[in-house]
């Protein structure tokens, strides 16, 4: 009798070990906007720029509705690949600019190493922005086996150089595969090259491993200075009601990247891979509405824009879609980006576990079933710029003005005109994607779509107090308050002592900015005109 029950036990272990040498972990495609505004995706409530794509994903997944990022592209992308907050990176203060001989430090390992680790193959395609001064900083060397893209801030949409607007260089060509100058596009908008040579991984990419891709898209940020905002003429024409060419020319470039997640999803779903695929979109920070790169961008009716630590400058939108995942949900808890790395991690079914200490949390037992462990605080600093804020529980602290008080306010206008909401439901259901997910999800009902839809639209009391950031801190309640409207500092001064005293000590472990001065050797005259590490 024994004797069975121990050969019933091999033949279970047997079993097991069958199938876990059969599993093969979900493929992870994330997909980043750059300087998106928040009130700049239809599924906020907006009908000015239809994102009817981009919505029908948001509604067959998880909006995650309260998902915060770095102010500006550096931070934010460093907490992305490290799981942890910039100012413990030395990450926190604006961004690298070309010219800056520093990046994101070599000691510290990334998302695609982690997941290589896996067995994953992993892609990198469009923006790096996380410093090219020396070699060994370039994304090839970071965990990607295959890179296609660019090593600074931005370029533009037609020629794919970068001319830095402040200073005396050469214009340089900065489009690499992995560490080679390539010149295969010729005048290709931006938005379509990076998209099809996301799709060309997928259809080229040997299923016998699961894939692992970033795509970072140049779009909505501003190109050069000469010529910052640039769209393709047929999408020009989808926009008639648009009077500001500005806005109108956003609106366009928005649409294109509406169109991108249309095609990348269709690549997934003819492939094959959809099925056991894990996709998330969200924008890096704010958009920026006024000043540098400016591109008229809406945070509407968030507080600010990039640059700061307002919700509008934090608060981005943000979904995740798979067809293993709840479908047609909005989850209100905190999500910061650092949480993406433990978070998919385990959502993709790796079994790799982060073994260094991270900001990050996993929360993708939030995620499936609204379980803990949740987050309740958030920390943004920039303490070269003097800004940040502190987030605890339903209360937020907001320290410092990155533009000297001038965009404190409600900057991003509500712009809310021409599609109406039977117009609205029927660009959704016929989109590409609300085509395809029907093949993978019940399909999508009028009624869900408003529904939804309406609980992801925030909405502001009216009711405005005093805040003067120059004068010295202010306190929300954004539970109930989401756009800083009423300063909760002169009415609560204990829990206003008590919240800049924790904000404080989360500063403790601060790593000082490894920010450096410009380096003039940088200059792409002395690389045959093209962006490259000079050390």
């Amino acid at each position: 009798m024994f004797k069975q029950f121990k050969f019933l036990i091999f033949l279970t272990t047997l079993k097991f070990a069958y199938l876990t040498d059969d599993h093969q972990s979900k493929n992870v495609i994330i997909i980043v906007a750059d300087d998106l505004g928040f009130h700049d995706l239809s599924f906020r409530g907006s009908n000015e720029i239809p994102s009817y794509n981009i919505d029908a994903l948001a509604y067959n997944g998880i909006i995650l509705d309260r998902f915060y990022t770095a102010p500006m592209c550096t931070p934010s992308r460093a907490a992305l690949l490290t799981g942890k907050y910039p100012h413990h990176l030395g990450m926190q203060n604006y961004v690298i600019v070309s010219d800056e001989p520093y990046g994101l430090p070599l000691d510290v390992k990334l998302m695609p190493e982690f997941f290589k680790d896996a067995g994953y193959v992993t892609h990198l395609i469009g923006k790096w922005h996380l410093g090219f001064f020396k070699e060994e900083y370039t994304p090839f060397h970071r965990g990607f086996d295959h890179v296609f893209g660019y090593l600074g801030p931005y370029i533009d949409y037609w020629d794919y150089t970068l001319q830095m607007f402040n200073r005396n260089y050469s214009r340089g060509y900065d489009l690499r595969r992995n560490l080679t100058v390539d010149k295969t596009y010729d005048r290709v908008y931006a938005t379509d090259m990076f998209t099809q040579e996301t799709i060309n991984a997928i259809e080229n990419h040997n299923q016998e491993k699961p894939l692992f891709l970033i795509l970072n898209h140049l779009a909505p940020h501003a190109g050069n200075v000469d010529f910052p905002l640039q769209a393709k003429e047929e999408d020009l024409k989808k926009f008639p009601y648009i009077e500001n060419e500005e806005r109108k020319t956003l609106a366009a470039m928005i649409s294109s990247l509406d169109e991108s997640v249309g095609r990348i999803i269709d690549a997934l779903h003819r492939t094959g891979m959809l099925e056991n695929s894990i996709i998330v979109f969200f924008s890096d920070n704010g958009g920026p509405t006024t000043f540098q790169h400016a591109t008229t961008a809406s945070n509407y009716p968030l507080r600010s824009q990039k640059e700061s630590a307002w919700e509008g400058g934090i608060r981005t939108d943000a979904l995740i879609y798979s067809p293993s995942l709840p479908s047609g949900v909005l989850r209100t808890q905190y999500f910061h980006i650092s949480d993406l790395l433990p978070t998919l991690l385990t959502l993709a079914e790796t079994n790799i576990k982060v073994k260094d200490k991270i900001d990050g949390i996993d929360l993708s037992r939030m995620i499936m079933n609204d379980m803990p462990p949740y987050r309740d605080e958030i920390v943004t600093v920039d303490d070269v710029s003097g800004y940040g804020s502190y987030i605890y529980s339903i209360f937020k602290l907001v320290n410092g003005s990155s533009s000297n008080g001038r965009a404190d306010g409600w900057i991003g206008s509500n712009n809310n005109s021409d599609v109406n909401k039977d117009d609205y439901i029927t660009g959704v259901l016929n989109s590409d994607v609300a085509q395809i997910l029907k093949n993978y999800e019940n399909p999508l009902i009028p009624e869900e779509i408003l529904e939804i839809r309406e609980n992801a639209t925030v909405k502001c009391s009216g009711i405005i107090s005093d805040c003067d950031l120059l004068r010295g801190p202010c306190l929300f309640d954004i539970s109930r308050d989401p756009c800083e409207e009423k300063n909760l500092e002169p009415t609560n001064p204990l829990l206003f002592d008590a919240m800049l005293k924790l904000y404080h000590s989360s500063l403790k472990k601060l790593v000082p900015s490894h920010k450096k001065p410009l380096d003039p050797q940088c200059d792409p005259a002395n690389f045959n005109f093209t962006w490259k590490w000079w050390e």
